[in-house]
């Protein structure tokens, strides 16, 4: 139960929250987390799979974006795991530590990929904007990955020294920053996170992208060059990517807001829960724009999928159906393009080599 005395919250962690969803209601809210555990996981998985597969992938730009799908998958793993089992027996299940350590993991990578867009939508900016010709610069990228994470800590370490604290939010299966602490070290906390992580983050990317969108409208007219063109998909990828996270998280924001500065008992524990659930979804939605609108990922996605069914065609021609013994082939696939006046017109010449276990080499080319 959660009792107060004075403006300190005192909360026996073994029991159940006094207003609490029903079991059904626990049921529930635990099949969405487990939904976005399991996705959250398998989305940003395959997008680092992705990325350490193929090396025309790591961009200076796709550097952000990876630091994006790094902080949500750690969100999935350290931290939905924890609401998602505390769901399924109705009360927070971890103790005073493990909340704490549920609201700073959760607060930390959530401002990780706030800043991370923000930085991001003023590269877009700055590349759009200048056009000057330069070589891919990876030390800007890595400097505001690292910036990025630097600046979340600072401002998620300040409750566990006593700027504010982390407790029990919504139905009492999850832990954030104490909305309904009235106190005024709380109120001074929350303002301060508002305003430099998510008010300040916001305007950037406000102004960014409708500068961008100004410029836009006016060359619209004008040709553009396949390569302004790939960058005008990179920004529409940004902007969808921006939209659908603050889709997801300004709902949870408003709750907070209205919790901390509105009437006592205005936002109740349960109706907190959906924002809460929407919020945590951001991590399933991102890696699905990267994959769906990414040409450059699709691409190469379909080039690495084209050799092996090659491969299997060619075997099929030459053995038939594969039976191990003693004159089964080995089959080796190299392809390589074929160079035309504008650079690789794509998989154009293949070379397979077929082994037999004895030292006869077969060469076959196609």
């Amino acid at each position: 139960c959660f009792k107060k005395s004075g403006n300190c919250n005192i909360q026996d962690w073994g029991d159940p929250p006094q207003e609490r969803l029903s079991r059904g209601g626990h049921r529930v809210v635990s099949v969405f987390l487990g939904c976005i555990m399991v996705l959250g996981l398998l989305n940003n998985l395959l997008v680092l799979v992705l990325f350490c597969r193929f090396r025309t992938l790591r961009t200076p730009v796709n550097m952000l974006l990876l630091n994006i799908s790094v902080s949500d998958m750690l969100v999935c793993l350290c931290g939905t795991t924890l609401s998602f089992a505390s769901s399924l027996r109705g009360r927070w299940l971890y103790g005073r530590h493990g909340c704490l350590w549920y609201g700073f993991i959760n607060s930390c990578f959530g401002i990780v990929s706030l800043i991370s867009l923000a930085v991001l939508s003023y590269d877009r900016y700055s590349t759009l904007m200048v056009c000057n010709k330069r070589a891919p610069d990876y030390r800007r990228p890595l400097l505001a990955v690292g910036g990025s994470w630097l600046y979340s800590v600072g401002w998620t370490v300040p409750p566990l020294l006593g700027w504010s604290s982390y407790g029990p939010e919504g139905a009492g299966t999850s832990c954030s920053v104490t909305w309904t602490d009235r106190t005024s070290r709380s109120h001074s906390y929350i303002i301060c996170l508002f305003i430099f992580c998510l008010g300040l983050p916001v305007l950037v990317m406000v102004y960014c992208y409708g500068r961008l969108l100004y410029a836009v409208k006016q060359v619209g007219h004008i040709r553009r060059s396949a390569a302004r063109h790939r960058e005008f998909h990179i920004l529409f990828m940004v902007i969808t990517t921006v939209v659908c996270y603050l889709l997801c998280w300004m709902p949870y924001g408003v709750v907070a807001m209205m919790a901390t500065f509105g009437q006592p008992g205005l936002i109740s524990p349960v109706a907190s829960v959906i924002p809460s659930i929407l919020a945590k979804s951001s991590t399933v939605i991102n890696p699905i724009i990267y994959i769906l609108m990414n040409k450059q990922v699709m691409s190469d996605s379909q080039t690495f999928s084209h050799i092996p069914r090659m491969a299997m065609k060619v075997t099929s021609e030459l053995c038939g159906p594969f039976r191990p013994g003693p004159d089964s082939y080995l089959v080796s696939v190299n392809s390589r393009p074929v160079l035309g006046p504008q650079g690789p017109r794509g998989l154009s010449q293949v070379s397979v080599t077929a082994y037999r276990p004895d030292p006869d080499l077969v060469g076959i080319k196609i």
